[in-house]
């Protein structure tokens, strides 16, 4: 381990801050030729410095049919960046008493879980009554991303299954996010649509974001595009899910993320909680979550879930991230040393996940993300995504300098 630490100092220190900036920063070139190479119809990009928003600039389109540019202020999908927010605003909660992360969600709902109808299928598994707060938010329920995501592939008519003990292990799950919304309304008689609005849209000022659609959206609305550049509109979600309803913008989302960063709203136990160490990961890649693959790859870094948000450490402190992806929509939002230094990136681009590396090795520096898990597999070599790539090792300290192509632009 002393070995595999010196080779995490070599690659991680010296890490270049955030250039302060302002919100009207020049575009950078080596991001427009990132996209030109990858085919990325939008991109919007925010950098933050020791919790103050340094950089706020968009890229290319968010209309291509009507040759309309993406701006800071268009409506872009959160998907499942959704899913960190929501659990800022849990930790209010839990910060106010009015939730313990430890104790059983049966102890909260007035009927037995499986006597609701979205939940009937679990009738006869005494399991759901293990279930906490925690595993919810630190995905180890024991359940399917959603229940329709099943070991044998998609099926639209599956049941809702326990998949392995619940808080045995790691497996990302939206459905178990959206339990937690579930027990918070039913249980506490809180609203998660007002809970988002009060505890996180009010208290950043985010006033262009929302947990359903709003037609006031639709005026600087940016359309999804698939791999082909092919449209594929803009949901217009007409429920609010904890896991993934949000319709946000690149300033709002940066408003939350830089108050994040200076701890805004959470005490310092709340805080711990938030981005300390939940649950250890040694899967290979997030993706399918109930495989049973692992790896030693991430355990240099110390890998981990924390509540609604992955964790990880450098030399030069703790960091946290939660990436949102959907089709024609993906998002990372990545803080380091210490969460102080962030960079959100936003686009409406199936795409730009084949960018992703790049861009946070040329903003943040070399800061040991753990790109192969989190499937940013760079879009010049496709030979990441070969059937036999997870027999290989993918170290997270793998450096992404941008291709010679793209210095020559």
């Amino acid at each position: 381990m002393k070995g595999m630490w010196s080779l995490l100092l070599c690659l991680c220190t010296a890490a270049a801050p955030v250039a302060a900036q302002t919100a009207d920063a020049v575009p950078d070139p080596a991001v427009e030729a990132l996209m030109r190479e990858a085919r990325v119809t939008g991109l919007a990009l925010a950098a933050i410095h020791d919790g103050q928003v340094t950089e706020l600039r968009t890229y290319g389109l968010r209309d291509v049919e009507q040759d309309l540019p993406l701006t800071p202020d268009s409506t872009m999908y959160a998907a499942s960046l959704t899913k960190g927010a929501f659990a800022y605003a849990v930790m209010g909660l839990v910060q106010d008493g009015k939730l313990d992360l430890d104790r059983p969600i049966a102890d909260y709902l007035p009927r037995p879980l499986p006597e609701y109808e979205k939940y009937a299928d679990l009738a006869g598994d005494e399991r759901w009554r293990k279930l906490t707060a925690r595993m919810l938010l630190a995905h180890t329920a024991g359940f399917p991303n959603f229940r329709f995501f099943t070991p044998h592939g998609y099926d639209e008519h599956a049941k809702l299954a326990f998949e392995f003990e619940p808080g045995s292990r790691f497996a990302y799950s939206g459905e178990g996010i959206n339990l937690l919304q579930f027990v918070i309304e039913h249980g506490l008689g809180t609203d998660v649509g007002a809970l988002m609005q009060e505890r996180v849209f009010d208290r950043f000022g985010m006033k262009s974001s929302g947990m359903t659609w709003r037609d006031a959206f639709a005026t600087n609305l940016a359309l999804g595009y698939d791999e082909a550049g092919k449209p594929l509109g803009h949901k217009q979600r007409g429920a609010v899910r904890a896991a993934g309803s949000m319709d946000t913008t690149l300033r709002d989302f940066a408003a939350f993320l830089a108050g994040l960063a200076r701890g805004e709203g959470l005490d310092a136990a709340a805080r711990g909680q938030l981005f300390g160490e939940q649950v250890r990961i040694d899967s290979v890649q997030q993706f399918p979550t109930l495989s049973t693959e692992t790896t030693p790859d991430n355990q240099a870094i110390g890998l981990a879930y924390g509540l609604g948000w992955s964790v990880y450490r450098t030399p030069e402190g703790r960091a946290f991230f939660k990436g949102g992806h959907d089709d024609g929509t993906r998002n990372i939002a990545v803080c380091v040393r210490d969460g102080r230094d962030c960079l959100l990136l936003m686009s409406n681009s199936s795409n730009a996940d084949g960018i992703f590396a790049y861009l946070i090795d040329h903003k943040l520096g070399p800061v040991c993300f753990p790109w192969y898990w989190q499937a940013y597999l760079p879009y010049d070599h496709p030979e990441l995504r070969a059937r036999d790539a997870n027999t290989r090792s993918h170290p997270p300290c793998t450096r992404w300098p941008l291709p010679a192509t793209v210095i020559a632009r």
